[in-house]
């Protein structure tokens, strides 16, 4: 299992019209391959008269690729769709691209760049995001501490779950394993050893990439 991965941020949905064929592509999460094929099933539902329902998804962490052209030319639609994938990075990801024929045939080069680009479209459009194996860390700090804090975190490659004000100001957040210990030791001589910190376990955190 891979430390970290990046797969979709959100759900979307993106239509492309080419010489009158519809080309409506759908992005999901999909951990799973159990839930790759409940989100194909998903969609095959709701196109039950279109003429392709063509797919290609990455799941657990990249151990799994699937793909089918679903009636089209051997090469000219999953297999262009899983490399679109590939070439981005991401995992725990399922697209679907629907097809409406609409009269003129596309020939092969252009079922090509007509899949990849619908499934290049809607990934765009869905974002992405980062999961990383990460150290949880609980800080427990001053009132007057906190505002460096906060600024000192903005610049740091972690996630805040949650904060807490009470007597003092207790916050729980991920911090990437291969970089927790720098960031354990920067926390310490900011707040010059005058707040706690203490690692709580590891888990897979998400952190936001940008577009």
């Amino acid at each position: 299992m891979n430390d970290s991965y990046l797969r979709i941020k959100e759900r979307a949905e993106e239509e492309t019209v080419i010489e009158k064929s519809r080309f409506i592509a759908y992005a999901a999460k999909t951990e799973t391959e159990e839930q790759a094929r409940d989100f194909i099933s998903e969609i095959k539902k709701l196109h039950p008269f279109a003429t392709h329902n063509c797919f290609a998804f990455v799941a657990e962490n990249g151990a799994v690729k699937r793909f089918s052209d679903d009636g089209e030319p051997q090469g000219t639609a999953g297999q262009p769709m899983l490399e679109v994938l590939e070439s981005k990075g991401l995992s725990d990801t399922c697209v679907v691209v629907t097809r409406y024929f609409g009269g003129i045939k596309l020939g092969a080069g252009g079922l090509v760049r007509a899949y990849s680009g619908a499934t290049a479209k809607v990934l765009c459009a869905a974002g992405a995001e980062e999961v990383v194996l990460s150290t949880v860390f609980s800080l427990v700090l001053s009132y007057d501490a906190y505002p460096a804090f906060v600024k000192f975190s903005s610049g740091q490659k972690c996630a805040i779950e949650k904060t807490d004000f009470s007597d003092s100001v207790n916050v729980t957040l991920s911090v990437p394993k291969k970089t927790a210990e720098d960031f354990k030791s920067k926390f310490i001589d900011l707040t010059l050893g005058k707040a706690a910190i203490n690692a709580v376990g590891d888990k897979f955190s998400v952190y936001g990439v940008e577009k």
